[in-house]
């Protein structure tokens, strides 16, 4: 009996540690994008791109890359960026390695990190998802970032406000974008709205490893003037 009891206890524990280890384990994640047009905070950054991403997380930690390449338009700037982040809960905090192919750096060097001469944009964010909305603000702490009306360093800031929903079948989201304060960055010269996007997203399984989301949206930048309409699709494998 006391026999059985030991082997109970060890088969609970076993089974207890298994479960925190399943907890535990880090998850990848990996898609590539084709969109129409590479619109960003409500700033047209390019024409037909492919946009590839991966990443890994772990108990809230995640570590990504991102990169974006013009396929149509050979003058466009190419972008690759990592981005370290942690989540728990709804509070999320992260900070983003922006590089693009132009910039202070006419080599377009990666490995160039003097404030002067590189093409890397060093951006901090913090925010707080309520499922039904969620508020996001970003700033530029270093790097090669804009300039104010002064001239000086502009730490650019971008302060947006998201809601997702379903309907027809598909996951939409609505956001509003806003820039506080003067920036070469996005083209503003004091507070300003910068970004009203409406994106609908229907996405089809593919057998059990693969998915390919569909998505069309709509941006508007009242600051610019600028209305543009994109469409793009993604290869999202199930890792």
């Amino acid at each position: 009996m006391r026999t059985i009891k030991i082997f109970a206890i060890f088969a609970a524990a076993f089974a207890m540690v298994t479960n925190m280890k399943a907890q535990d384990k880090a998850e990848g994640s990996a898609r590539v994008d084709f969109v129409s047009q590479y619109i960003w905070r409500g700033q047209d950054l390019g024409h037909v791109s492919v946009q590839p991403g991966m990443g890994v997380a772990w108990k809230g930690l995640s570590l990504s890359t991102w990169g974006s390449i013009g396929l149509t338009r050979p003058k466009d700037t190419k972008e690759l960026d990592f981005t370290l982040a942690y989540t728990a809960g709804g509070f999320n905090i992260g900070v983003t390695d922006y590089w693009f192919s132009e910039g202070l750096n006419g080599a377009g060097r990666y490995f160039a990190y003097k404030h002067d001469c590189t093409n890397h944009l060093f951006e901090a964010n913090v925010g707080y998802d309520f499922k039904y909305v969620n508020f996001q603000w970003y700033t530029n702490f270093a790097g090669n970032d804009g300039v104010n009306a002064d001239g000086e360093r502009a730490y650019s800031s971008y302060f947006e406000v998201s809601a997702p929903f379903n309907l027809f079948t598909c996951e939409w989201n609505a956001a509003l974008g806003f820039v506080p304060y003067a920036t070469t960055s996005y083209g503003t010269t004091g507070f300003a709205m910068t970004n009203i996007s409406l994106k609908a997203t229907k996405t089809f399984p593919i057998g059990r490893h693969l998915e390919i989301p569909v998505y069309l949206g709509l941006t508007a930048n009242p600051c610019s003037e600028k209305l543009y309409l994109t469409a793009g699709f993604a290869i999202v494998p199930k890792l």
